[in-house]
């Protein structure tokens, strides 16, 4: 059962993409969309990526950060970023402890769900019914910016 709206986001520290420290608090006063896909270069999970690739015009300028999570590590998920030209980190979480955090934990990968932080880190939509072709469209309207 993901977490609810309301909830404050839970705290997290990992490596992203290119093996840089990333944690949720380096995003404070910008909303957060951490989406969580069960494995890179699978296609939902790339229909999914490129869906957010493909939206990034429409998400500049908003103080709206998209980041990726799977327990894929750094060398999977710069294969994955180079072979789509993502623009976007996706975060390697090798030991799981933020699918476990999120409550998203699929038994060994974690399940699609997606969760948008606001600037003070509470949870203000969640997402578990996800499409993946038109995701990031769906999360701006439910962000009311498209």
């Amino acid at each position: 059962m993901p977490l609810a709206v309301g909830t404050d986001a839970p705290a997290f520290t990992v490596k992203d993409t290119n093996g840089n420290t990333v944690s949720l608090s380096d995003y404070a006063g910008k909303t957060v969309v951490l989406y969580f896909y069960p494995k890179d270069d699978t296609p939902g999970c790339t229909k999914q990526a490129c869906s957010f690739r493909d939206a990034s015009n429409e998400y500049q300028g908003k103080d709206v950060v998209v980041l990726g999570v799977s327990a894929d590590d750094e060398v999977s998920h710069q294969q994955f970023t180079q072979k789509y030209n993502l623009n976007f980190p996706l975060l390697a979480d090798t030991d799981k402890s933020l699918i476990k955090a999120y409550d998203v934990d699929g038994g060994g990968y974690a399940k699609r769900v997606t969760y948008v932080i606001d600037g003070n880190g509470k949870i203000v939509h969640v997402d578990s019914s996800v499409n993946t072709s038109s995701h990031a469209s769906d999360v701006l309207a439910a962000l009311g910016i498209n």
